[in-house]
């Protein structure tokens, strides 16, 4: 707990003292700093820590989603790593990996335009350790939609299905993830933000419906655009889903 703590002041601290920095900017590389199928390449890590789960009242579960983000002509790869760190509530504790995730985007939309479309297949390997995955190979499809055509709001969604098909474990996965997101732009590189993942289990008709509303802020250094934001999550919605009722997201977003 304590490291989890740390982590969550570290990005505090740098947060809040992004004025001291001098740098200029334009209306395309705030815009683009949140743009999930800009022609860049990325790294990112976004952590959630939840303190308060569904079914679980004194446990707690810390994710750490180290993703990177490389384009290939109109097509854009995202592989996503997480490692996950359980408290099962009574002393005892269990870290390791989650499953590798990668997903291929065809843009569709001129690379150019504010509006922007891309879609492709999805593949997750079961890496995850003994107990933090189903143990499953598991395929599907994201989609994503990015508007940016207004220079104070930008929006979009990004949503994805998979479903196993093979692999040891007996649990098996048929979910969409749905994530709505809104950047509103205060001016100097401050924007709030809302993003939060509503998750459908057709297994077993579970729902997840969060809401989101937080701050970040984009900092460009030379070539690399450096995006940090701390975004508290709510579930308003919840039907036999084992999810978190509370969490909070912080994380940091880089471009180069």
């Amino acid at each position: 707990m304590k490291n989890i703590q740390f982590r969550l002041l570290l990005v505090f601290i740098i947060f809040l003292n992004v004025n001291n920095l001098s740098f200029a900017q334009d209306e395309q590389t705030l815009r683009q700093a949140n743009n999930p199928l800009a022609n860049i390449k990325a790294l990112n890590f976004h952590n959630f820590y939840l303190p308060s789960l569904y079914g679980a009242d004194n446990a707690s579960v810390n994710q750490l989603f180290i993703r990177y983000a490389q384009p290939i002509g109109r097509v854009l790869l995202r592989a996503t790593l997480p490692v996950t760190t359980m408290n099962y509530g009574n002393g005892q504790y269990k870290s390791g990996l989650g499953d590798f995730n990668i997903f291929g985007a065809y843009l569709f939309s001129n690379p150019a335009a504010g509006n922007q479309f891309g879609a492709g297949p999805l593949l997750t390997a079961p890496t995850a350790r003994s107990g933090l995955g189903p143990d499953r190979w598991q395929a599907g499809l994201a989609i994503i939609v990015f508007m940016a055509t207004n220079p104070r709001l930008q929006y979009g969604g990004l949503i994805t299905w998979q479903t196993d098909f093979a692999g040891n474990g007996n649990t098996h996965t048929n979910a969409m993830n749905v994530q709505p997101f809104a950047m509103w732009q205060l001016g100097g590189g401050t924007y709030l933000r809302s993003s939060s993942t509503w998750t459908f289990n057709f297994r077993n008709g579970g729902v997840n419906i969060p809401f989101g509303f937080g701050v970040g802020r984009v900092i460009p250094v030379d070539k690399t655009v450096f995006n940090l934001f701390v975004e508290p999550q709510y579930s308003v919605y919840n039907e036999k889903f084992a999810g978190a009722k509370f969490q909070i997201m912080t994380g940091i977003n880089t471009q180069f």
